[in-house]
């Protein structure tokens, strides 16, 4: 879909970034819930109270005497990631998918020293990646072994799900692919693809690469219309309960597909992006307004409101 003028655009329901911000990011997200999402380790502790399930949590580095000892928390492991708490937009995230005899290896076959490592934590915990530089603390998660059903979709990387919740309801989704142009990470702005998924059925609806219509994986070849998310309906269900998790009215939740524990919540994000809309091809504020239209008590449970929105906002590819 290509719009030509901002009338064409308001015609499509497409929400431009000063009213994402001014009429949903102000007045739906009160700031001192902002902390809850913008460091991924409190996340992971409030979600684990409200039992919904993330990565497994391998240690947290907070200061620089114990950079020396991070192979305590990495030597046994079949894979990791390491993350800053307060990164944003993928910066600063370490992917470790095997390691042998004590050698480290990313995705793409690289081996990584562990000098390399220690000096990549040492770099987290200097804030190089962090919200406006502020101290930080590092993040040691299991590896997720991404759902067989994803084979072919994903370039050396974990395809993980975005989807816009609203008031609790879940309005849009889309599946980032990584690819060899984004170096093996799922965001969109480094060349990963975007791809649509249906609401209700949890199958592809369109599929972009920056922001331009693409028919297959530029590196395998896979096509992408064929991709069907399985355990959609539990997927989106854990997504709608972030609500009631961080108490922010509009917000993006990061879900990914484990082959053994299912849907997981990977990090949630209080200011998510509009490239949203170019992937599933159609603009966000219809469904918002059908949202608000609703009122603050309409007093559906989460269950409810999955259903509400299965009915509401579908689009058959």
């Amino acid at each position: 879909m290509f719009f030509t003028s901002p009338f064409k655009l308001k015609s499509k329901g497409v929400m431009g970034m000063n009213q994402r911000n001014c009429a949903y990011i102000n007045r739906y997200n009160p700031r001192e819930f902002y902390p809850l999402v913008d460091n991924k380790l409190k996340t992971k502790l409030i979600a684990k109270e409200a039992n919904i399930t993330t990565p497994a949590l391998l240690g947290v580095i907070t200061m620089q005497a114990q950079v020396a000892h991070i192979e305590q928390y990495i030597k046994n492991d079949k894979g990791f990631v390491i993350k800053p708490a307060k990164g944003s937009g993928g910066k600063g995230i370490l992917v470790i998918t095997k390691i042998e005899q004590g050698r480290y290896y990313k995705s793409n076959g690289k081996e990584v020293e562990i000098s390399e490592i220690q000096r990549h934590v040492t770099n987290i915990l200097s804030g190089l990646f962090s919200l406006c530089g502020s101290i930080d603390v590092a993040i040691v998660e299991a590896l997720i072994q991404f759902d067989n059903a994803f084979e072919g979709f994903s370039f050396e990387g974990v395809p993980d799900i975005r989807v816009i919740v609203f008031m609790g309801f879940p309005i849009m989704a889309m599946m980032r692919l990584s690819t060899a142009a984004s170096d093996g990470k799922a965001n969109l702005h480094q060349g990963a693809i975007g791809v649509g998924i249906d609401i209700t059925t949890g199958k592809a609806i369109n599929a972009v690469q920056f922001d331009l219509p693409v028919s297959h994986h530029p590196d395998t070849n896979k096509v992408l219309r064929e991709l069907q998310v399985p355990k959609w309906s539990r997927l989106i269900r854990l997504a709608a309960s972030c609500y009631e998790m961080c108490n922010l009215g509009y917000l993006g939740a990061d879900m990914v597909l484990d082959k053994e524990h299912g849907p997981m919540l990977l990090e949630l994000n209080a200011r998510p992006g509009l490239a949203i809309q170019i992937a599933n091809s159609q603009g966000i504020l219809t469904r918002l307004k059908l949202i608000e239209s609703l009122g603050k008590e309409h007093n559906m449970n989460i269950d409810e409101r999955v259903v509400f929105s299965k009915k509401n906002f579908s689009i058959q590819p």
